[in-house]
């Protein structure tokens, strides 16, 4: 019930913040969710006994995201300036792999989420697409794996997913795609926008898998506690961050935007 009732009063938060806030309230809410998960990843890394983030995280990710241009150089500099920053650790052995969660977290997070912000800037509609079809297919994933679930997708990361659920997760993304386009995007190729649609899905699918490794590794079950059912505000998103930027690099790239 929890599960439901947090979902209830998200999903048509995000909607209205996607599709008609203004600029300054989609870049506030942006860089608050990129923080509320940088938070929880920073807890997952130190489970994981590895020096948190710090701040330094929270600084250059929230940069990333209020660039005026995405900068490759910044990236770069963030890497550099993270390594750095880990000369100071005491026990030298923490150095490279502190370098590494601080980077990589940045990336994986305020990385992702800038992608997302650029998908609103090539159309809103485009930006709630790449996060709504996730939200249906892992819908589609929970009731076809638990009616039709024979084959573990990944048992030692995630031992109730399916192979059924996985395609039936893809079938219902590509499925509500040749629905969402026409009405939301019609300018849009069919075939196109469906394997996009395809190709994010799955994207969506390996983030769920990625962050049930790292909670993993960290011996816990959720990342926070902050979304009653649902767990943490990384647990919401994992798959939309993986998603983000497949669908906006096949967007641009195909030619569609």
């Amino acid at each position: 019930m929890k599960r439901v009732a947090t979902a209830l009063f998200l999903i048509p938060l995000f909607v209205y913040i996607v599709l008609w806030s203004p600029r300054w309230a989609f870049i506030s809410a942006v860089c608050a969710v990129g923080l509320l998960c940088f938070h929880e990843y920073g807890d997952l890394v130190n489970l994981h006994n590895i020096p948190p983030p710090g701040m330094f995280g929270y600084a250059a990710g929230v940069l990333l995201l209020l660039l005026p241009e995405s900068s490759i150089v910044f990236v770069v500099l963030i890497a550099l300036l993270a390594t750095a920053l880990g000369l100071r650790a005491r026990d030298l052995s923490e150095t490279l792999p502190y370098a590494a969660c601080l980077v990589f977290g940045v990336i994986y997070i305020f990385g992702c989420l800038r992608t997302g912000v650029e998908l609103r800037a090539v159309g809103a509609p485009w930006l709630l697409f790449a996060l709504s079809l996730n939200w249906i297919g892992d819908i589609a994933a929970l009731y076809v794996g638990r009616s039709l679930g024979r084959h573990k997708l990944s048992p030692r990361i995630s031992p109730a997913k399916t192979w059924e659920g996985a395609i039936g997760s893809v079938l219902a993304s590509v499925g509500y795609g040749a629905l969402y386009l026409p009405k939301m995007i019609p300018t849009a190729p069919i075939a196109a926008g469906l394997a996009i649609a395809a190709a994010g899905n799955i994207a969506g699918q390996l983030g769920d898998l990625a962050e049930s490794a790292i909670k993993r590794g960290a011996g816990v079950k959720d990342s926070g506690t902050l979304l009653p059912g649902h767990g943490g505000w990384l647990d919401r998103l994992d798959s939309s961050l993986f998603a983000l930027p497949v669908v906006y690099f096949l967007l641009i790239n195909l030619g569609i935007a």
